[in-house]
């Protein structure tokens, strides 16, 4: 294993192989990485692959480039023949749908699944609404399109490296359509961000401590300039705080300390808040008719 000290790490390969667009695995993939810290990782996502020799051509360009494989495919012979070659050339690999296949066959009395690709979309309204979830959180990561904000489920405002990215993918990977806004010390939130449903929008908290952690880990992993105001534990302080002023001005939404949470532990805070939300929302428009 190269140290440090060896010269520059290069980042890891996954690969991402699908008979489909592969939105869906590539985020499951960010979501997963999410829970790791200082990692150099390069994901090439391969869609729409539904030939054998294609398989084995990214089987053997995995081998070459030393890539993890992470695979959706639906088809039988197209998965058996990717395992084959994945065992052929040594390639390690991960299966996001034929386990779960398996085990979902089991637990439905024995039933088969079909098996084809082009009969998926007869099942699969929610896996196209997951889809269309990712694409837009993506366009909508880090302050992107403020103009769009009215078409998120849920926004997600706070400062630099309070898991924004990360619990916006997660969320969108289970069909939420999610946008986040940096809190930016001295800048104003877009306007936008005041027009909107204000009960879609969430603040995300963090201690100073944990965030300057996080924050010099980012700076060595990048090679940064270890001076910037960004790592510094003072200029930290003063970014929360005025994070906080705005969220003083803005009680209805709800704040959401991630300091020691899993993405998915935020997850379920934000939607219970949500979910109970929309209950009451649903009560009173039926008191109203």
């Amino acid at each position: 294993m190269t140290n440090p000290g060896d010269g520059p790490q290069l980042p890891k390969l996954i690969f991402v192989i699908s008979d489909s667009t592969g939105d869906t695995a590539a985020a499951t993939v960010r979501a997963a990485l999410a829970q790791f810290e200082d990692y150099l990782v390069n994901i090439k996502a391969y869609s729409h692959v539904r030939e054998e020799r294609r398989v084995e051509a990214l089987v053997r360009l995995a081998k070459k480039e030393e890539a993890l494989v992470v695979f959706t495919l639906v088809e039988d012979p197209l998965r058996e023949a990717l395992l084959a070659a994945m065992e052929k050339h040594d390639v390690v690999g991960v299966d996001l749908i034929g386990l779960l296949l398996t085990r979902l066959a089991d637990h439905l009395g024995g039933l088969e699944p079909r098996g084809t690709a082009g009969r998926r979309t007869l099942l699969s309204e929610e896996y196209f609404r997951r889809i269309e979830a990712v694409e837009f959180t993506v366009k909508h990561d880090d302050g992107a399109e403020p103009r769009n904000l009215h078409r998120a489920d849920i926004i997600l405002v706070g400062v630099s490296r309070t898991s924004k990215t990360p619990l916006s993918t997660y969320l969108a990977n289970k069909g939420w359509k999610v946008s986040n806004i940096p809190i930016v010390l001295g800048i104003d939130p877009p306007p936008e961000l005041y027009e909107v449903d204000q009960d879609k929008i969430f603040a995300l908290t963090i201690e100073p401590e944990a965030l300057h952690a996080i924050r010099m880990a980012r700076i060595r992993n990048l090679g940064l300039n270890t001076s910037s105001n960004y790592g510094h534990i003072e200029h930290i302080y003063m970014e929360l705080e005025y994070a906080h002023e705005i969220n003083r001005k803005n009680p209805t939404w709800p704040v959401i300390d991630v300091t020691r949470r899993a993405i998915e532990e935020s997850a379920a805070v934000i939607l219970k808040i949500y979910d109970e939300r929309q209950k009451v929302r649903g009560r009173e428009t039926t008191i109203r008719g």
